[in-house]
């Protein structure tokens, strides 16, 4: 009887010890939470340990391999090959595109904070992955019609943006870099230019395939590289599709795991074709609504319920993203025009929604939304330097 009292007791205390652990009682040690990286307001300038802290997302995500999602035609046995072997300059960050714009991110950080406490770790990362013979196998993997379609235009977007930021870079390395990626700009270029007369719709959505997005990126590229051909075919593809779009279904969105607005995207873009008046009065017949704040679900920031999901987390892109396209928007409006006022709230207000979660320990969304926020901050979109 002694002993089964004693077993008994000690069960107990074992059961109350665990329900101890389990509680956040004052003065017991509890395992320290990590200290997450505070971003600043939209408007405000990032310091330079938040620009380290978003370099060294990408750093993360530079040579890691897997999980990988390569997503390509494979046109033969040959075809089945390690990331690594198939993209030498941009197989990690999980797919190709993100892997294209973490380069970005780094090159942009580089150039913005050349006294970053990475700078030269960056410059020696890059400088491995920017080679000539890298990228001229990347060439070559574009360049067959297999492939044609891949990465069509999202990633291809991206590659042209990471090209107009060493364009503008007055620095040695970036002018071999950008030489090393001249073949696969050049590739690609060749392939949007044989698309767009193919294109017969727009494609809008709230992810990679959306119209709007790409376009904006290849118009910004052309006029960066005065590439006058590039630049008319853009214009004129937007116009056909999107100059008489009136009254846009502003209650459609968002879906589910979007990480675009396709409706601000378009209009993100059509504030790049058109001259001022002609833009105020086309965004006027776009969303009727905005200059009293009317817009539905478009000027709400939307929540991310799972950060470790991979296509949830999207939305904390979407917040980002539309962020960018009201700031540029707003900048193209007059100064005493309502809706501006509208569009610079908003945008502050998803701006605030998108970076919390940046950074969540995850990588389904680590290795991707610190260029979203990247872009957002160093406000790209009005033509941030």
């Amino acid at each position: 009887m002694q002993r089964s009292a004693t077993a008994f007791f000690s069960r107990v205390g074992l059961l109350l010890l665990a329900c101890l652990n389990l509680l956040e009682l004052p003065g017991m040690s509890q395992e320290p939470k990590p200290i997450l990286p505070e971003l600043p307001a939209l408007g405000r300038q990032l310091s330079d340990e938040q620009a380290a802290a978003l370099a060294n997302l990408a750093l993360a995500g530079l040579d890691r391999e897997f999980p990988n999602k390569p997503s390509n035609v494979l046109g033969s046995a040959a075809s089945v090959v390690t990331p690594k072997e198939m993209f030498p300059a941009f197989y990690g960050c999980f797919d190709w595109h993100s892997s294209v714009h973490g380069h970005w991110l780094l090159v942009r950080v580089l150039r913005q904070f050349p006294q970053l406490a990475q700078a030269s770790e960056i410059r020696s990362r890059l400088a491995a992955h920017f080679t000539a013979e890298n990228l001229a196998k990347e060439a070559s993997f574009f360049a067959d019609d297999v492939n044609k379609s891949y990465e069509r235009m999202y990633g291809w977007a991206w590659l042209l943006r990471l090209v107009v930021e060493l364009n503008a870079w007055d620095d040695p390395d970036a002018k071999q870099w950008r030489a090393n990626l001249r073949p696969l700009e050049e590739v690609l270029v060749k392939r949007i230019k044989a698309y767009l007369p193919l294109l017969s719709y727009p494609i809008r959505t709230g992810e990679h395939p959306d119209t709007g997005f790409a376009l904006g990126q290849i118009l910004d590229y052309a006029r960066a590289t005065e590439n006058r051909e590039l630049e008319e075919l853009v214009v004129r593809r937007a116009k056909e599709y999107f100059l008489d779009d009136r009254e846009y279904p502003t209650g459609y969105e968002p879906s589910g795991q979007d990480f675009f607005s396709s409706g601000w995207n378009e209009a993100d873009l059509m504030r790049r074709i058109l001259g001022p008046a002609e833009f105020s009065e086309w965004l006027d017949r776009f969303m009727p609504g905005l200059a009293r704040g009317d817009a539905g679900p478009l000027l709400q920031p939307v929540e991310v319920t799972d950060v470790t999901d991979g296509k949830l987390v999207h939305l904390a892109g979407l917040n980002l993203s539309r962020a960018w396209c009201q700031n540029g928007i707003a900048s193209a409006l007059a100064n005493d025009d309502p809706r501006r006022a509208v569009l610079k709230k908003v945008a502050a207000e998803h701006t605030a929604a998108g970076l919390k979660t940046v950074f969540s320990g995850h990588y389904e969304g680590e290795h991707w939304l610190g260029t979203f926020a990247l872009y957002t901050l160093t406000e790209v979109a009005v033509g941030g330097r």
